[in-house]
């Protein structure tokens, strides 16, 4: 009886580990990268062509907005930090 438990605890880990999710959790919908990157142009106040330093300046003048330091929080430092990263990864890589 322990090893059938072995057995179905391994499982449920490997299951966990190729999906992504737990057997029992229902498939979760995931946004596309392209709600993603509007959300993240929207909250950094630049256009869908914005080069690298544009994406920068923007950053930078929203973490100066919303700094904690000002009044701001640091959720608020975190989504401009995020919102940065995705859309410089979806930049395309010069070369």
């Amino acid at each position: 009886m322990v090893k059938l438990l072995w057995l179905v605890a391994l499982a449920c880990v490997a299951w966990r580990m190729y999906s992504g999710r737990w057997p029992w959790e229902k498939k979760r919908k995931v946004a596309g990268p392209s709600f993603e990157a509007a959300q993240a142009r929207a909250l950094l106040g630049v256009e869908a062509g914005a080069d690298r330093r544009e994406i920068v300046e923007a950053h930078r003048r929203r973490i100066a907005q919303v700094h904690p330091d000002r009044g701001g929080s640091s959720e608020q430092v975190h989504q401009a930090n995020a919102a940065r990263d995705l859309l410089l990864a979806l930049l395309p890589v010069e070369g």
